[in-house]
């Protein structure tokens, strides 16, 4: 089987997944609802408690999840490309940090959802700047200066963030530890988060062959004639876009865009012609599938998503591991 064969029934298999695991959202849940119910509430409007069910809940968690699952992916596959470094994952540069802390000082101070969501964004962009401000020096970009400046920033907002929570009431505690662990139930507006998903993955598909390239490492990408740099600084705003618009979806969602690019590589894909559009699918069906176990498996109580991705994505990858000589 020749290599495009087996990348397009990939995607094609993908394909038919994702659209099972958002159909799967909208079945189970903490209310039974029949499969005849949610078939009429998706083909036909009608005041019913089944329509407002599905409608009002399930669809907007269900698009929430798996446009949230896509931005981590993507932005993990662009991450690994960048720092040729298989550990990296949208997290590793200090975004999510930066926005942790912003989201939790507004908690502390008891501020509204929408001054939390703009402190978060406000930290995530200020981690960005730092991160670029420190290793981009005089048109030299030190990717080893990057790595070490992303820990270092993650580092100190680790303890930051174990120092307010510390300090925080116990009532808002657990609200900090869903934020801090993901939690899909609190998106709101899925329109920006899904626009920044199709641009992302739009722009970095049309520089697929110049990442196939970059792969092979800097030098042979400048010999074939790669604007090196521009690429390297693109791919680090296009994958801090995508996960500070993940970040404002759902909080810190882990695992999902560390394991969900391993796993498209371990199945024999590294063209990044099919390797980014099938991290996507891949990821944006992962979380979706690990959001409606989250909310079904103890119902009515919740469970962070981000405990599901890590108990369904560290087993999944082993047995890939295994599996791969």
């Amino acid at each position: 089987m020749t290599s495009a064969r087996h990348s397009l029934l990939l995607l094609v298999l993908f394909v038919v997944l994702a659209v099972g695991s958002l159909f799967a959202g909208l079945l189970f849940g903490s209310v039974d609802v029949p499969f005849t119910e949610i078939v009429r509430a998706l083909l036909s409007p009608a005041d019913s408690v089944s329509h407002q069910i599905v409608w009002q809940l399930r669809v907007p968690r269900v698009l929430a999840a798996f446009a949230c699952g896509g931005l981590l992916a993507l932005a993990g596959a662009l991450l690994q490309i960048l720092l040729r470094n298989p550990l990296a994952d949208p997290y590793i540069l200090g975004v999510s940090g930066g926005a942790a802390v912003g989201a939790l000082v507004a908690m502390l101070l008891g501020w509204g959802l929408i001054l939390t969501n703009l402190t978060s964004l406000a930290g995530a962009l200020a981690a960005i700047a730092i991160v670029f401000g420190l290793s981009f020096r005089a048109g030299d970009w030190n990717l080893y200066r990057l790595l070490l400046t992303g820990v270092v920033l993650s580092a100190g907002s680790t303890a930051v963030t174990t120092l307010i929570l510390t300090l925080a009431p116990a009532s808002d505690v657990k609200g900090m530890l869903f934020w801090l662990m993901g939690d899909v139930s609190r998106a709101e507006e899925l329109l920006p988060a899904w626009i920044t998903l199709i641009i992302v993955t739009v722009v970095s598909m049309l520089f697929s062959g110049s990442l196939n390239v970059l792969s092979l490492g800097q030098m042979k990408a400048k010999t074939l004639g790669v604007a090196v740099l521009p690429l390297q600084v693109g791919i680090y705003f296009g994958a801090s876009l995508a996960t500070v618009a993940a970040l404002m979806l759902a909080g810190a969602i882990g695992f999902v865009g560390l394991i969900v690019p391993h796993a498209v590589r371990l199945l024999g894909v590294s063209d990044f012609r099919w390797l980014l559009p099938l991290s996507v699918l891949l990821g944006g069906g992962f979380l979706t599938v690990a959001d409606t176990l989250a909310r079904t498996l103890w119902a009515p109580q919740q469970l962070p998503v981000g405990v599901l991705t890590a108990l369904l994505g560290v087993p999944m990858l082993l047995l890939l591991l295994s599996r791969k000589r």
